[in-house]
């Protein structure tokens, strides 16, 4: 048995090391068609050889995460819960887990050293009616992207975000805030941008057809036409409903990424000078707080609150007086018909109109449809045909 397992270990000690040296030799790739990309002077003639690159380097970045992280334990099994779900994110020691004990039920572990959450800790803030789960992960640091740190783990938490909030502090925010933004977007996240309005319809002749609703002016139909090529595809017709940039056609083409909004904080302020705050939160549109003292927490939350694009409907029963206390949480953009789905499934498929008073009705009373925009504070009184 003993050498049974001596034999075993030494297959995955070269099992191992097959991998890291599969992995160092991806990043040289990535780090040679970067300075490529860098040193190639962007004009007509060179846009289809850059575009092809930029999908290699994307494709290469993919497989890279796919194979980087450790340990399989952290981050697994946690879900969603509540009406949104916020991730606090940031370099280890700038002060997350006292943002989450301030904001949230939590009583995250605080030290004054690095890593001091080594698990995800979950909290809930409750606001405006709405419970918000509320998440700080462990520290990130450079190299994340490529599965240091724990990264792998940590990351696939952080997809699972409504929002992100950003956590900077007074140790050299500017420098760190550009890392981790290359780093989170090495790995695949699309912070503050809308997703690419692109459509993809594969056929089996006929070359590739390009057409856009808008004038291209961050790319052209050659280097599109390039991209996909690199994907393998060479027989489609593309709509492009949005001036992308060849970076955004290849997002589209994978399908994957995450668009999710962030905040930037400014925590320990009160440790820095106050032109330096201003001057750092003015170019960043960053919240400056001191979360150990308490300043401008309300801020953050009212933050918070407009980032997460959340509103509360009052439901009010026929002949009766509307419940003002307990809201129905809904996104922006919902309509009459998902509060009847929030209700019950079935109800959905019932009530034939409904009743509104509040911001969206031109009158109080209104009678709707199952259409109808709704927006925060509307009160809505459902009607059933049973």
């Amino acid at each position: 048995m003993g050498k049974r397992h001596q034999i075993k270990e030494l297959e995955e000690e070269a099992k191992e090391a097959k991998t890291k040296t599969k992995d160092s030799g991806k990043q040289e790739q990535i780090t040679e068609i970067e300075d490529e990309i860098r040193k190639t002077k962007y004009n007509k003639a060179t846009q289809k050889h850059i575009g092809a690159l930029k999908a290699k380097l994307a494709k290469l970045r993919q497989d890279a995460q796919k194979t980087s992280g450790g340990p399989q334990s952290l981050g697994y099994g946690i879900k969603k819960s509540g009406d949104a779900t916020l991730v606090l994110v940031g370099y280890p020691s700038v002060g997350k887990s006292t943002i989450l004990n301030k904001l949230t039920d939590a009583k995250s572990k605080v030290a004054h050293y690095e890593f001091t959450t080594t698990e995800v800790v979950p909290g809930v803030m409750k606001m405006n009616g709405a419970s918000i789960q509320m998440l700080d992960v462990p520290g990130l640091i450079e190299g994340v992207s490529s599965g240091k740190g724990r990264g792998k783990e940590v990351l696939s938490v952080v997809r699972i975000a409504d929002l992100i909030l950003f956590v900077l502090d007074n140790k050299e925010p500017e420098k760190r805030l550009k890392i981790m933004k290359k780093e989170l977007y090495n790995s695949g996240f699309r912070l503050n941008q809308k997703k690419p309005n692109v459509k993809i319809e594969k056929k089996s002749v006929g070359g590739i057809n390009v057409e856009s609703t808008v004038k291209l002016t961050k790319t052209a139909p050659d280097e599109i036409k390039a991209v996909a090529g690199s994907f393998g595809i060479y027989n489609a017709d593309i709509l492009i409903r949005d001036d992308i940039t060849a970076d955004e056609f290849i997002d589209a083409l994978l399908g994957n990424r995450s668009y999710v909004p962030m905040i930037v904080l400014l925590n320990k302020t009160d440790m820095m000078r106050e032109e330096e705050v201003e001057m750092f939160c003015l170019k960043n549109q960053a919240i400056p707080i001191s979360a150990e003292m308490g300043e401008h927490l309300e801020d953050l939350k009212n933050s918070i609150w407009e980032n997460l694009g959340l509103i509360r409907i009052y439901l009010k029963r026929l002949g009766k007086e509307p419940d003002m206390k307990e809201p129905i949480i809904m996104k922006n953009n919902s309509m009459v018909s998902d509060v009847a789905k929030e209700i019950h499934k079935v109800f959905k498929d019932r009530f034939t109109f409904a009743r509104i008073w509040g911001p969206s009705a031109k009158f109080p009373g209104q009678r709707i449809g199952p259409e109808h925009m709704l927006q925060d504070k509307d009160i809505v009184e459902l009607h059933s045909n049973k």
